[in-house]
């Protein structure tokens, strides 16, 4: 990018030239100041912004599921209707663990029979006191048993957790389901809309929780949604190696739903350096950088003057430098025509391009 547009700004220049020399005799051209541009440089730490794409979600989304398989017999919503907590969702065919059931009932009043008719033996001395300790453990094994059936039975109707609203719909009624396969999606319409943005570490690292965000909806046009940076990802994709950085929308208008694809924004600090505060330059000012040593020329009371810096690497289109002093001026578009101590004229392009009159 920063090259395309350094070949813009050396057209201007060029321009720039051609009408300094106005027709006027060559020796006379040949003094004029070389026409440059120029920019002061950015103090160590100067903000910059980050940005990127995602799908709109709410916070609490639950994908909701059976513990236990069998025949689906209800499905008593579809996508998009609201739903209320505790309203039922789906529910299962529930004459297999109603059956379980039954058999865990009969089995705990058995080990209570057995343990009741050996504590009487044994108080007559007919049987040994291990007899009463194996018929007790039996007694607990069919408690927990009939417990765990019990439990069982609660899940043989789903119902919502929250109010909100059902996202998706995952299953029809008559069809066969495995534990934990999901049949519905619900999201909390109480929990606020986020985003999630998916960030190369070297940006989130830029990235503090309550950083200020502009976010943008195609669907909404040209408005622009204020949010702010909530959470920040602790582990990196295994496969993108990015980031996710959460964001909150401060606002959402109610016609914004979760899976949207929103832009986001962010107003983030400089890159973090080992120990360096650079400063940010447009990259097209450097000259020759090899490692951590570049070039450039700066501004200097009409001359141009090659000076070294301390070169830190690229970022976006902006180059990391040190060694200027604060309100320094560097030379930009056209540094790569002029020499070391050579007359220079600092222009504006945009004077320059605009139609005569104005």
């Amino acid at each position: 990018m920063w090259r395309n547009r350094l070949l813009a700004s050396a057209a201007v220049l060029a321009m720039a030239a051609l009408s300094a020399c106005g027709g006027k005799p060559k020796t006379e051209a040949a003094a004029a100041p070389t026409p440059v541009e120029a920019v002061l440089v950015a103090a160590p730490g100067a903000s910059g912004s980050v940005g990127g794409a995602g799908a709109l979600e709410r916070r609490r989304e639950m994908a909701l599921s059976f513990r236990i398989p069998g025949v689906l017999t209800a499905m008593k919503v579809e996508a998009g209707d609201r739903v209320s907590a505790g309203q039922l969702v789906a529910a299962i065919d529930p004459a297999g663990v109603d059956a379980r059931q039954q058999q865990t009932v009969a089995d705990l009043e058995r080990a209570r029979r057995d343990l009741e008719r050996d504590k009487t033996l044994f108080e007559k001395g007919f049987v040994a006191r291990q007899r009463i300790d194996d018929r007790a453990s039996a007694l607990k094994a069919a408690q927990a048993a009939y417990d765990a059936a019990r439990f069982d039975r609660r899940w043989a109707s789903l119902v919502s957790p929250v109010s909100g609203v059902v996202l998706t719909r995952q299953a029809q009624a008559g069809e066969v389901v495995a534990a934990g396969q999901v049949v519905a999606r619900v999201a909390d319409l109480s929990s606020p809309l986020i985003l999630r943005l998916p960030l190369p570490a070297r940006d989130a690292a830029r990235v503090l929780v309550g950083d200020a965000a502009q976010v943008t909806v195609e669907e909404l046009g040209d408005q622009t949604l204020s949010a702010r940076v909530t959470r920040i990802g602790q582990a990196a994709d295994t496969r993108t190696g990015a980031i996710n950085v959460e964001i909150e929308i401060s606002a959402p208008p109610p016609n914004l739903r979760s899976g949207q694809v929103a832009h986001a924004t962010l107003a983030v600090r400089a890159a973090p350096t080992a120990g360096t505060a650079y400063a940010r330059i447009p990259a097209e000012a450097v000259l020759e950088a090899s490692g951590q040593r570049a070039f450039v020329l700066r501004y200097d009371g009409g001359k141009a003057r090659r000076t070294a810096v301390t070169f830190g690497g690229f970022d976006g289109d902006d180059a990391l430098v040190s060694g200027l002093p604060g309100g320094t001026r560097v030379i930009t578009a056209g540094a790569g025509f002029v020499a070391d101590g050579e007359a220079v004229r600092v222009i504006d392009p945009k004077a320059l391009a605009a139609p005569a009159g104005r």
